[in-house]
């Protein structure tokens, strides 16, 4: 089995019919996915996470045409589970999910600026299709950030980085680069992945910002 990582960045409510309205609520904060399904009777059934006004959350999705039912847990963050009608995009990608047997690894995080990065398991003819139904919409930007052999044993976290990084941050860790005291400076390192020290240090950053911004999503 082969996995996709991508950056998927919707415009609007591409993918859902209140995305909008939900990303630009100042007091709602869209934190994961941990489920989504398409149902039989052709509405999506979401399990997602948030924090912030539950209040506000619940008003929005008292008052949409498109949500069936709902229900809320927790305070400050909370979960929420919901059925509603999808967009179009949102069928077409989880009929494709459910036929082309792609399987979604969870939760799916929101980057800071609200698009997601999904890592797809599947073959590479599920990934070309997907990439037809979804990358060439003008709805939506989809990049692929990285394809390979999948390894259950492999932490999520990983697949957030590249090859390069990953490579980077295993000689950071190997040197003593990140041991209290500092055993390794950002030359050993540099010197070890046969780059200038500018270049390693600028690897380590991009590493630490997309980990750590993955740890308090």
């Amino acid at each position: 089995m082969r996995y996709l990582t991508a950056r998927v960045e919707p415009a609007a409510d591409a993918f859902h019919p209140l995305g909008r309205e939900l990303s630009a609520e100042p007091s709602i904060e869209r934190e994961a996915i941990h489920h989504v399904e398409l149902l039989d009777d052709e509405t999506v059934l979401l399990f997602a996470e948030g924090s912030g006004d539950r209040d506000r959350y619940e008003e929005i999705m008292r008052d949409s045409e498109y949500v069936a039912d709902y229900l809320v847990s927790g305070e400050e963050r909370w979960t929420a589970v919901s059925q509603f009608e999808p967009t179009p995009l949102a069928r077409r990608t989880l009929e494709l999910q459910r036929d082309a047997e792609l399987v979604v690894e969870t939760p799916i995080r929101f980057d800071a600026d609200g698009a997601l990065r999904v890592t797809y398991l599947g073959s590479d003819a599920a990934f070309r299709e997907l990439y037809e139904t979804v990358g060439e919409d003008a709805d939506v930007a989809f990049e692929v950030l990285e394809t390979g052999e999948y390894d259950p044993s492999e932490a999520p976290l990983t697949r957030l980085l590249t090859v390069r990084q990953r490579e980077v941050l295993e000689v950071a860790v190997e040197t003593g680069y990140y041991r209290t005291p500092r055993e390794a400076t950002l030359e050993d390192v540099a010197e070890r992945v046969d780059v200038a020290p500018t270049t390693a240090g600028e690897h380590l950053r991009k590493i630490e910002e997309r980990v750590f911004g993955a740890l308090v999503a």
